[in-house]
């Protein structure tokens, strides 16, 4: 995954929810400044790419598909109920 995947992310989060690429931002990453930093070139650690992702993919608006070239991780709640299996 590269910057413009996960920006790219974000804004098909964002559309479906009907928030800011902002609010994404600051949701999954702590930050609103987080994707208008990539847009503009600048890179994040991969643990920040990875939890933004798990964010998203926890989050992910049932309906929407998860785009084919980014990989999903399984959602938190999915593992926590195979744990308590």
């Amino acid at each position: 995954m590269n910057e413009k995947s996960l920006v790219d992310l974000g804004q098909r989060f964002a559309d479906a929810r009907g928030i800011s690429l902002w609010r994404v931002g600051f949701l999954a990453a702590g930050d609103g400044k987080f994707f208008a930093r990539l847009q503009a070139g600048r890179s994040c650690t991969l643990r920040v790419a990875q939890n933004v992702v798990q964010y998203l993919s926890d989050h992910w608006p049932a309906g929407l598909e998860w785009p084919t070239d980014i990989l999903r991780p399984a959602s938190r709640r999915e593992v926590e109920s195979e744990e308590a299996a």
